[in-house]
């Protein structure tokens, strides 16, 4: 019996858009012992999935930190098949840690190499698919996420998910101004539909300033797990926000998703997957909200 190692370090967009993939390798080895090695965030999220028997976390240690990277070559080694999700720089040295097993990835002389010359130029999704039939696995069927479906709170329909929160990075260009969050949460309590703010603790401050402008808004940032944020997701009737996972999240589950891209993100490369709709502009700034309320319908 074959010993099946993954590798999907993050971020949350990426992990979501590794669904698929995650299932198709499960498929490809019915009965055998399937590890998933990812960071902190995503431990639970995969250990709630089907797709995993056991679920391993990477602190991400420093090279110089010699004991903590002894600990994860002891975590890598012992696989007969490695499939590298994440192929990253680092990622790939971990081919050397593990021993340099049977290895589907970009790493100096592994075994399957992603030899797509293109691959750079390519959707995530599309990226890992062609990745997977290299190694030999052809069937990449949309995952069954019927286990998701069920978890989180239950609201009264119909409600949209906010999501103000995205990286601060390149001056703010990546983030749709509160204010107009705070509109179309108006916009959306005025045709009835309950405007309800996702997100991590962090974004707890834009969640208060849309409540401020939209007293009919709930605030559920920081009180939902990944698993929650997905069941609820799944059951809304839209969400709205930029380059960021819960979108990813919420476009996988089948919610209908408006996503803002400024000129950081390329879609091209990592749109959300599913049925959405996309705003692109140089700056999240040159979106107005009447672009997004031509779109609410």
């Amino acid at each position: 019996m074959s010993r099946i190692l993954v590798i999907r370090l993050g971020a949350l967009g990426d992990f979501a858009l590794s669904f698929g993939a995650f299932a198709a390798i499960r498929a490809h080895h019915p009965g055998e012992p399937v590890t998933l090695l990812t960071t902190a965030p995503y431990v639970s999220l995969a250990s709630d999935s089907p797709w995993f028997d056991r679920v391993l976390t990477d602190t991400r240690p420093a090279w110089l930190d010699l004991r903590a990277v002894l600990r994860l070559r002891r975590q890598l080694r012992g696989y007969d098949f490695v499939y590298d999700l994440q192929t990253s720089g680092r990622s790939s040295r971990y081919f050397w840690l593990a021993g340099c097993p049977p290895w589907s990835g970009i790493a100096w002389g592994c075994s399957h190499p992603h030899a797509n010359p293109r691959r750079n130029e390519m959707h995530t999704v599309a990226r890992q698919r062609d990745q997977l039939a290299f190694a030999g696995i052809h069937d990449i069927a949309r995952p069954d996420l019927s286990w998701l479906r069920t978890r989180g709170p239950v609201l009264p329909p119909p409600y949209a998910l906010l999501v103000p929160g995205t990286s601060r990075a390149h001056g703010g260009a990546k983030r749709w101004p509160i204010e107009r969050f705070a509109e179309t949460a108006r916009l959306l309590a005025g045709r009835g539909i309950t405007p309800v703010v996702v997100g991590s603790s962090a974004d707890r401050e834009a969640a208060a300033l849309i409540r401020e402008g939209c007293d009919g808004a709930i605030d559920l940032t920081g009180r939902t797990s990944l698993q929650e944020l997905a069941g609820l997701a799944s059951r809304a009737h839209l969400a709205l926000g930029g380059d960021t996972g819960p979108i990813h999240l919420a476009a996988i589950m089948g919610c209908r998703v408006i996503a803002l891209y400024s000129r950081f993100s390329d879609p091209a490369l990592a749109a959300p997957v599913g049925n959405v709709k996309l705003l692109h502009a140089p700056a999240l700034t040159d979106v107005p909200v009447h672009r997004v309320a031509a779109l609410l319908e």
